[in-house]
């Protein structure tokens, strides 16, 4: 399946070092690092000398797939992420070989998550899973933080360049034994074997 292509230019300062990497390889590299408590990870953060982006949010992220899950047998991604003020559409390819969760992306920012969401539906794509996060983010040289805070505990992801992820890795306090490549929904699956419970959605109670 061809890929999305990004449309359009970013003035939010969260994608200034994406838009960067976006011009010369649509590849996202990225990290995931497991914390005790936001307010640890936070600190942690900031502690690295890394700068304030955007604010603590909901994200609520939509995965689609065809009937016949054509995408997940490709081992690719189609999500569409809704929060306040703003949507992202984003495909993501194959998982390649890496220490760190490396592979294709494309996305692209909409004015309205929903009515993209109801147009994919009727050209035959549903949704087969959704998570939600609250998330605030951060900037540093050559890569973005995230703080993510979850149904299944709280994460720091990394994005940028090689040498930014080990740097702030090691700045935050972890090594590469430390270093979580799967996604969300492979954690959650993981989670919800280890305690036994059904897979269903990854979604905060109400």
């Amino acid at each position: 399946m061809e890929c999305l292509r990004t449309r359009g230019i970013r003035s939010d300062p969260v994608f200034r070092y994406a838009a960067q990497v976006m011009t010369s390889t649509p590849l996202e590299r990225e990290i995931k690092l497991r914390f005790p408590t936001a307010a640890e990870a936070r600190a942690a953060i900031i502690a690295a000398g890394a700068t304030p982006l955007r604010g603590r949010r909901l994200q609520e992220d939509s995965l689609l797939d065809t009937a016949d899950e054509r995408l997940r047998q490709l081992r690719c991604v189609l999500r569409i992420r809704i929060e306040a003020g703003r949507s992202v559409l984003t495909y993501k390819g194959p998982v390649q070989a890496s220490r760190w969760k490396l592979r294709e992306e494309r996305e692209t920012i909409v004015s309205d998550g929903e009515t993209i969401l109801y147009v994919l539906e009727r050209l035959g794509f549903s949704v087969w899973f959704r998570y939600q996060k609250y998330r605030e983010e951060f900037g540093a040289t050559d890569a973005v933080i995230a703080l993510d805070e979850t149904p299944i505990g709280t994460f720091v992801e990394i994005e940028g360049s090689e040498a930014a992820i080990t740097e702030l890795a090691i700045a935050i306090g972890r090594s590469e034994a430390d270093y979580l490549v799967d996604s969300y929904r492979s954690l959650y699956v993981q989670y919800c074997q280890e305690r036994g419970i059904p897979c269903g959605n990854m979604v905060f109670e109400e």
